[in-house]
C-alpha cells in the first residue's frame, strides 16, 4: 500500500448519520449526566429555597455561550469545534492546539472522576475491590465508544433517555404526592435585602452553571451530524431548555419533600427524595443514577476523542489520530488514548482536588470560544448561507460572563 493510501484523506470518513433527535439525546446525555444526581444538596446548602432561581440564572448565563457555539458550528462544523473556532478567529496553531488538548484534559479528569463514582454505587450492588470496578468500567464503555458512532450514541440516547425518566418519574410523584408542591412557589423568590442571601445566589449559581455545561460538547460530533449547520444549534438550544426544565422542578421537588438538614446531608439525596415521594426503595434511583453515570463517560469518551482526530486532522497532532478504523468509521488510535488517559487518572490518581480545577478550565474555555466569535465578526466574516446568527452584543457578553463567574468563583474560594 503507498504512502498515499495510508493518509488520513484516503482513509474513511466519519459516518455522518446523526438526527436531530440522537443530537439532542446526545447533549442532554452529557450535560445531565451524573450531577443533579448528587448536586441538590450542595444547592440547598447553599441558597435553600431559593436554589431553583439560581438554576435559571446558570441558564440565562449559559445561554449566550450556547448562542455563540450555535452560530461557530455553522461557520466551521468539524471536530475539534473549540480549536477550530480559535483557529478561524486567531490564526494562530499554538492557541488552537492549546485549546484543543485543554478540552480534551477536561473531558478526560471529568470521565475519570465519573468513573470513580459509578464503581461505589455498583459496589453497592457487586463487592468487588475499587480498581477492578474502575478497570471494567472504563474497558466496557471504552468498548461501546469505539464500536461506531451510531451505535455507541443509541446506546447513549438510550441510557439517557432511562436517566430522564427517572427525574421525570419524581417530578411526577412529587406533584401527586405533595400537595403544597406549588402552594410554596413564593418561598422560591429571594429577599435582595439581604447580603447573605446574595452570597448564597451566586454560590449555587456557580454550581447550578457546571451542572449545564455539556451542551458545548454537540460541536465536537459536527462531522457525524446530518446538516449540522441546521441541526446543531436546534440541538444545542433543545439540550439547555430541556435541562433547565428538569433542573428546576427537580429541586423544587427536593426541596419540599425533603427537610433541609436531611437533603443537605444526604449522600444520595434524589434517592432520599424518590424514597419520600414514592414509598419505594432508594435503590431504583440508585441503578438509575448507575445509568447516568455510565452514560457521562461514554459521552465524554466520543467527544474527548473527536477533538484528539480533528487536531490531528489538522496537523496539529499526530496524524494517527486522523485515521478513521474502515470497519468501525470511529477513530481508534483517539479513542484508544482517551480511554487508557481516563484509566490511569481514575485508577491511579486522587482526583477530589481536580473538580475545581476542571470548571474553571472550562470557564475559559467558554470564555475563549466567545472571544473567537465576537473577533470573528468584529472582523466581518460573512456567515455561510442558512447558518444561524446571532446578535453582535451576545459574544462579547458570554465572554465576560464566564470570566466574571471565574472571578467570582476564585473569590468565593479563596474565602474557604
Amino acid at each position: 500500500m503507498s504512502r498515499r493510501d495510508t493518509s488520513p484523506s484516503a482513509s474513511p470518513e466519519l459516518n455522518r448519520s446523526l438526527s436531530l433527535v440522537q443530537a439532542t439525546l446526545y447533549g442532554l446525555g452529557v450535560t445531565i449526566g451524573a450531577g443533579i444526581y448528587v448536586l441538590i444538596g450542595a444547592a440547598a446548602a447553599h441558597s435553600a429555597m431559593y436554589a431553583p432561581v439560581a438554576f435559571v440564572i446558570a441558564a440565562l448565563v449559559m445561554s449566550l455561550t450556547a448562542a455563540s457555539f450555535a452560530e461557530l458550528v455553522g461557520r466551521a462544523p468539524v471536530a475539534a469545534g473549540e480549536a477550530a473556532y480559535a483557529k478561524l478567529a486567531f490564526n494562530s496553531d499554538r492557541l488552537a492546539t492549546g485549546l484543543g488538548l485543554l478540552v480534551v484534559a477536561i473531558a478526560v479528569i471529568s470521565a475519570s472522576a465519573i468513573s470513580v463514582g459509578a464503581a461505589g454505587y455498583i459496589a453497592v450492588f457487586v463487592r468487588l475491590p475499587e480498581f477492578l470496578l474502575v478497570t471494567a468500567v472504563v474497558l466496557a464503555m471504552g468498548a461501546i465508544a469505539a464500536w461506531g458512532i451510531k451505535e455507541s450514541v443509541v446506546f447513549a440516547g438510550a441510557m439517557t433517555l432511562i436517566e430522564i425518566a427517572g427525574l421525570v418519574l419524581l417530578i411526577v410523584a412529587g406533584v401527586v404526592s405533595l400537595p403544597d408542591l406549588f402552594s410554596r412557589l413564593p418561598e422560591a423568590l429571594p429577599s435582595l435585602e439581604s447580603g447573605g442571601t446574595m452570597s448564597g445566589l451566586l454560590s449555587t449559581t456557580l454550581l447550578a452553571v457546571f451542572a449545564f455545561i455539556g451542551f458545548e460538547s454537540l460541536a465536537n460530533v459536527a462531522e457525524e451530524v446530518r446538516d449540522p449547520a441546521r441541526t446543531l444549534p436546534k440541538a444545542i438550544f433543545l439540550t439547555l431548555a430541556i435541562s433547565t426544565v428538569l433542573y428546576m422542578l427537580v429541586v423544587w421537588v427536593a426541596l419540599v419533600a425533603v427537610p433541609l438538614p436531611e437533603l443537605i446531608n444526604s449522600n444520595a439525596p434524589l434517592a432520599l427524595v424518590f424514597e419520600r415521594v414514592t414509598g419505594a426503595s432508594p435503590r431504583i434511583m440508585s441503578v438509575i443514577a448507575i445509568v447516568a453515570i455510565l452514560n457521562g463517560i461514554v459521552v465524554q469518551m466520543i467527544m474527548s476523542s473527536r477533538v484528539l482526530f480533528g487536531l490531528g486532522r489538522q496537523g496539529q497532532l499526530p496524524l494517527a489520530f486522523a485515521r478513521i478504523n474502515a470497519r468501525t468509521r470511529t477513530p481508534l488510535v483517539a479513542t484508544s488514548l482517551t480511554v487508557g488517559s481516563i484509566l490511569l487518572f481514575a485508577v491511579f490518581l486522587p482526583l477530589h482536588d481536580l473538580a475545581d480545577l476542571t470548571s474553571r478550565l472550562t470557564l475559559l474555555v467558554f470564555a475563549v470560544v466567545n472571544l473567537s466569535l465576537a473577533w470573528i465578526k468584529l472582523r466581518g466574516d460573512p456567515p455561510p448561507q442558512n447558518a444561524y446568527v446571532t446578535s453582535a452584543w451576545v459574544p462579547w457578553a458570554g465572554c465576560a460572563s464566564c470570566l466574571g463567574l471565574l472571578v467570582a468563583e476564585l473569590g468565593l474560594a479563596s474565602r474557604v
